[in-house]
């Protein structure tokens, strides 16, 4: 799709904006998600009366990383701090919260930006078409409500082992939801299912986050936005922006790196995978429990250009630490250890790919001796209320958590973290991985060569980053001929 949105069907956005003017639809500009002080008064007053995950259009309005829990309305932003009592390192580690997202995940704002320009320029009919969201979870959730608050019917696909909380939610919001074989890592199963889908039906039109480039554009212009505006806030004389971490997934989350890059270009940008699956750490394989990010393949999207090392976690580590950081006795173990009361109280803000950030930022400290001077930034993408089974499954595999695993895996996962599987990226390395799209996106996929050649382009992500303007633009336009403000 043109990412400036200069095509405009005209008879389908008619169309398109007759549902939204029926549904009381208003779409938010990436202006106000960036700023939600730009969102008109009347719509922030009804906001007060809407629940956070309401199936609602005003909560098009709360794909923000700055609702504010207590009000109802906006803040400058939701992020904890963790402290060197916990991370074992001087460097400030700052996690972005992506539980006070509808859904309570950012996935929201990735689906977002792939749904609406299409929208709004008539490339999508609500009328007659049907948004195919294929995911390793979190995005075919946001997907599916997007697509609720849209007017949109909604298919949802995602992996079968994926956590039963995922699956009982959309069963209330998606219009219809498939389960494909295999657990996170099984990305192939989920694309088989799309041509499937192609093939036989032509009502639906798929929305794949892996090459979708409004995914990326949405963290590059939102999340991108909200980290330097923290930055903006907290730093001190003489400190740095030193890193910015996210495990890779769709590589849409990591596109806020390309933003912070134009401003801070020393800084490091570190991709986070799974060791049992080290794809781009050593273009491996595997299945693994860390539950959303997706692998085997580099993403379509991904500016491998702007990564400068890899990160691969293992699952053990994460699981482990999500029962410290969510039952009581690895709650008690850490006050004694010195983190301070209020900071173990919002570790349940990190769900499990969230604690796979953490630990990568810990391990990109360590590995590049960054200092007090160092401010790390990350995503905590979703929460520990994601994957309340998953706590129960381990308790009743291994029997209650007691203090001596407390103790264990305190010592181990966090005092004893070191950047063992850790890769630093040279050009070379870079160009490598880039190529490494072809066996996924130009065999497979129905990608050319000339596409993929493109990519390799450094102007290439500037214009498809430098799009903000122009989707703005079109959204007013398209609220224009809705008519509702």
């Amino acid at each position: 799709m043109d990412m400036t949105l200069s095509n405009v069907d005209e008879t389908v956005v008619a169309l398109a904006a007759a549902r939204c003017r029926e549904k009381g639809i208003i779409i938010p500009t990436l202006a106000q998600m960036k700023n939600p002080a730009l969102i008109p008064a009347a719509i922030q007053d009804k906001l007060k009366k809407v629940g956070l995950w309401d199936i609602d259009p005003l909560n098009l309005f709360r794909i923000t990383w700055k609702n504010d829990p207590d009000t109802g309305l906006f803040n400058d932003g939701n992020w904890v701090e963790f402290p060197s009592s916990l991370t074992g390192v001087d460097a400030r580690v700052i996690g972005l919260v992506g539980h006070w997202l509808p859904t309570g995940s950012h996935k929201v704002g990735a689906a977002f930006g792939c749904l609406v320009p299409r929208l709004v320029t008539g490339q999508f009919d609500p009328t007659t078409q049907k948004a195919v969201w294929p995911s390793t979870g979190n995005y075919c959730r946001g997907g599916a409500f997007d697509s609720r608050l849209l007017g949109c019917e909604s298919v949802a696909i995602l992996p079968e082992e994926m956590s039963a909380e995922r699956f009982e939610w959309l069963k209330n919001v998606a219009d219809e939801v498939i389960a494909t074989p295999g657990c996170e890592s099984n990305v192939k199963e989920i694309y088989d299912k799309c041509w499937e889908i192609r093939a036989t039906r032509p009502e639906c039109v798929i929305f794949n986050q892996f090459d979708e480039f409004g995914n990326p554009i949405w963290h590059y212009n939102v999340t991108g936005g909200i980290i330097q505006e923290i930055f903006d806030r907290i730093a001190g004389p003489g400190e740095r922006l030193g890193a910015y971490i996210s495990a890779t997934g769709s590589a849409g989350t990591i596109a806020a790196g390309d933003f912070l890059k134009t401003l801070h270009p020393d800084m490091i940008t570190t991709a986070v995978e799974a060791l049992q699956c080290p794809t781009l750490f050593s273009c491996g394989f595997g299945g693994h429990r860390i539950e959303g990010i997706g692998d085997k393949h580099v993403p379509w999207v991904h500016n491998v250009r702007n990564t400068d090392m890899i990160c691969a976690v293992d699952d053990a580590q994460c699981m482990d630490l999500l029962r410290l950081f969510n039952e009581e006795a690895g709650r008690e173990i850490l006050v004694a250890a010195g983190v301070p009361e209020p900071m173990v109280g919002d570790l349940p803000l990190l769900g499990i790919s969230s604690i796979c950030n953490l630990v990568a930022a810990i391990e990109t400290a360590k590995y590049y001796d960054m200092d007090g001077r160092d401010i790390i930034f990350t995503a905590l993408t979703d929460s520990a209320a994601m994957y309340t089974s998953r706590l129960t499954e381990m308790t009743a595999e291994r029997g209650p958590y007691g203090r001596d695993q407390a103790v264990a895996d305190h010592a181990r996962w966090l005092l004893g973290v070191t950047p063992d599987y850790v890769r630093e990226l040279s050009y070379h390395d870079r160009k490598t991985l880039h190529n490494f799209k072809y066996f996924t996106w130009v065999e497979q996929q129905g990608r050319s060569v000339e596409e993929l050649r493109q990519l390799w382009d450094r102007d290439f992500w500037t214009e498809t980053f430098g799009v903000a303007e122009a989707w703005d633009h079109r959204i007013k336009e398209f609220n224009d001929r809705v008519g509702l403000l």
